[in-house]
């Protein structure tokens, strides 16, 4: 039987492993985007992740980059997905890529607000 002393040993381990297997599965998701993104034209999300950001700082950025990309008149190559959406399979959908050039067009019309964007904003820049 265990001691109670080696059970919160055991629980300490487990806490540090779930903490650093979430953040080498972040780490992978940026090294991943950012090659991606040097290849050809991707999401907007694909860019966003590629700077490092975090998912909850992704999904707000993205919406606030396709409104500017729309008042900028930055037009993506249209591509067509097949996805699974509320319990539909193989749904077609449409959605648009963006190089580099075309994101940092869209970045340059963007005007964050929040501390956090405003980094991210400076990275699609400089990309």
């Amino acid at each position: 039987m265990a001691s109670a002393q080696a059970r919160r040993n055991a629980a300490k381990i487990r806490d540090l492993v779930r903490t650093h297997r979430t953040a080498r599965a972040e780490a992978l998701t940026a090294t991943r985007a950012a090659r991606r993104v040097a290849t050809g034209a991707r999401s907007l999300a694909t860019h966003v992740f590629a700077t490092g950001a975090n998912r909850e700082t992704v999904k707000g950025i993205v919406k606030a980059l396709r409104t500017a990309a729309k008042k900028a008149g930055v037009k993506g190559r249209r591509a067509r997905i097949r996805r699974s959406f509320e319990n539909v399979r193989k749904q077609i959908k449409t959605v648009f890529r963006y190089t580099r050039e075309q994101v940092a067009q869209i970045a340059a019309k963007y005007a964050p607000r929040k501390d956090e964007f405003k980094v991210v904003r400076a990275a699609l820049l400089a990309a």
